[in-house]
């Protein structure tokens, strides 16, 4: 993957990760966003300033669409996708800011840089494991690690629920909406292997697109959460739809992503738990 823009995100990512490991676990500030469960940190506009920076001074043309500062970049109404012929990038400095700021060492780094039809390159890097998950539209993904050789990764051929290892979330709102997923959750758990809920939706897509999950689901995410973990799993030859079974594309905060085998089971399994829910 010789891309120069693939080469500018990952040493912004490694950049950003370095900025989170020197607060991890040290002495930095917490404040709440939407809800009081909803956290950020110093360390997340820390990680942010210092990925904008790098991209900016190389792409002042680009626009940026990042968690902690919405986006810049570009006089226009808020979109999630550019318009043809432009470059966004779509940012998360801090993916598992709950577990940062508990001192749990589950957190990532997430850029995508997009166009008008999607993602087309995306870079997931987690600096306490010293592993980084790349994918390029149309080239494949890999995972670079700063110790043992990289490889190239492919989606779990797991064809069935009974041995699956899954992944879910469980979002801010899920206090006040109806779509809490615990009726999925339920649902799931009997089924399957085990469950998992870990707290960064862009690592657990990114160890769907490495086989080391099976699955992976989640309501109410950000297009920061996903655009580069959904574009890892396309690229490993995985699938990813929304929960009702529809296309997914960058802008729904649903989605459901596996390898092929198991993506219709799985979906059909939530679907019938959403439509049986009380």
């Amino acid at each position: 993957m010789q891309d120069p823009e693939l080469a500018l995100a990952t040493a912004a990512a490694h950049a950003a990760g370095a900025v989170l490991l020197r607060h991890f676990e040290g002495v930095f500030e917490v404040e709440t966003k939407s809800s009081p469960i909803d956290l950020v940190t110093s360390a997340d506009r820390a990680a942010e300033a210092v990925v904008l920076e790098a991209l900016r001074s190389v792409h002042p043309d680009h626009s940026f669409l990042a968690e902690e500062s919405g986006l810049s970049g570009h006089d226009l109404k808020y979109t999630v996708l550019p318009g043809p012929g432009e470059l966004r990038w779509v940012i998360d400095p801090l993916d598992g800011t709950t577990n940062f700021a508990h001192g749990f060492p589950h957190f990532c780094v997430s850029l995508a840089l997009c166009d008008h039809e999607g993602p087309r390159l995306g870079v997931i890097h987690d600096p306490i494991r010293g592993e980084t998950f790349i994918a390029v539209r149309g080239q494949g993904a890999r995972l670079e690690r700063s110790i043992r050789p990289g490889r190239a990764l492919a989606v779990s051929r797991a064809a069935g629920m009974q041995q699956a290892l899954i992944a879910t979330g469980f979002s801010y709102q899920r206090a006040t909406t109806e779509t809490d997923n615990l009726a999925e959750f339920c649902r799931v758990v009997p089924l399957v292997s085990c469950v998992r809920r870990a707290g960064s939706a862009a690592l657990d897509l990114a160890y769907v697109a490495a086989g080391r999950l099976d699955g992976y689901w989640e309501y109410h995410l950000q297009p920061w959460d996903v655009a580069a973990g959904t574009l890892l799993v396309q690229e490993a030859g995985g699938g990813v739809r929304r929960l009702d079974g529809s296309a997914w594309r960058l802008g729904y905060a649903d989605v459901v992503a596996a390898g092929p085998t198991l993506l219709p089971t799985l979906v059909a399994e939530l679907r019938a738990a959403r439509i049986e829910a009380p």
